[in-house]
């Protein structure tokens, strides 16, 4: 068997949740990491690291690459630049601002006549796909994606990101109240703030002015604007002790109506160990997904909606068909 040949740009939390998931896929092979950090040690000993000047010398080494990056500052500047020279998968998380990162990255995959998947993860990603499904079947209703509670990589990437931060957790925290009306078939109406609290504790350098430090996280747009937002500062220790995992969760759900006026509820929801290890698994089945894209001629920048699932699994076809269906 072939196996796919993959390199991962970064290699933080969510980098390493990708390396470990390439390990549970045969038909996968981590040929190359990819980083700004000198001296890097990886996990993977058959694995080589390459620094990201140096990222165009692995052009014809590798099939994919799966990058890891934030999604504030690194994503929109990496996925285009990449998705030019090899065939990408990214997990761009501003929702308000992936039809622009999508525009973005389409004119030099399509230049480069690779295909670059972009914003898969499990939200966006599978929550995506599961509210077009519900709304899709249940035309007449209401959807409603809850966080949490758990550790947001991206909201928490954005803070660290924040002069004066040295380190950050953000924790999405669903409002029960909301909640329970909505998986009663109440079909509230719900602004952003109804729904979630974020939660910030923050490690800064010393003499570093928190006050505007908060200020600056509680107005950030696309973030943390539009929530109630709480930010407490904390010792690197008490970081370490009490926010050292990643967990998350959350539930998608569609309250609607069928047309004889039957109340229908639908749910899927997720509740992970590791945010970092589930997203990258994610990853690593789009990336085979766009392995395979490319082999049939495909080109450009694509989102979770345009991709057959069938092209996720290592499975066959008939396999599927049989064992799935």
């Amino acid at each position: 068997m072939k196996k796919i040949k993959v390199a991962i740009a970064g290699y933080g939390n969510l980098g390493k949740g990708v390396e470990s998931a390439i390990k549970q896929n045969p038909d996968m092979e981590l040929v190359a990491v990819v980083s700004r950090r000198e001296g890097l040690k990886i996990n993977t000993k058959t694995a080589k690291t390459v620094l990201y000047k140096d990222v165009l010398s692995l052009k014809g080494q590798i099939d994919v690459m799966i990058i890891c990056g934030g999604s504030a500052t690194d994503l929109p500047e990496m996925t285009p630049f990449l998705a030019k020279h090899f065939n990408v998968v990214d997990s761009f998380d501003n929702h308000a601002n992936i039809p622009k990162h999508r525009k973005n990255v389409n004119i030099p995959a399509k230049e480069g006549e690779n295909v670059a998947v972009i914003s898969v993860g499990w939200d966006p990603g599978l929550f995506s796909v599961s509210r077009l499904y519900a709304e899709s079947a249940l035309p007449q209703g209401e959807s409603y994606t809850f966080w949490g509670k758990g550790v947001s990589q991206g909201h928490s990437d954005a803070i660290r990101r924040i002069p004066g931060v040295l380190n950050a957790k953000q924790y999405t925290i669903p409002r029960e109240e909301a909640l329970t009306k909505v998986r009663n078939g109440e079909m509230p109406k719900l602004s952003t703030k109804d729904k979630h609290l974020r939660q910030c504790f923050v490690v800064t350098e010393e003499g570093a002015d928190k006050d505007k430090i908060r200020e600056t996280i509680v107005t950030m747009p696309n973030y943390f604007a539009d929530y109630i937002t709480t930010v407490e500062f904390i010792t690197e220790e008490e970081f370490k002790k009490n926010h050292s995992g990643i967990p998350h969760g959350g539930s998608v759900i569609r309250t609607g109506k069928t047309g004889d006026g039957n109340t229908c509820n639908v749910e899927f929801s997720l509740k992970l160990d590791s945010n970092p290890e589930f997203t990258g698994s994610v990853l690593v089945s789009f990336a085979r997904a766009a392995c395979r894209m490319k082999n049939e001629g495909f080109s450009g920048c694509f989102t979770i909606f345009e991709i057959p699932p069938l092209y996720l699994s290592s499975k066959s076809a008939e396999e599927l068909f049989s064992t799935m269906l």
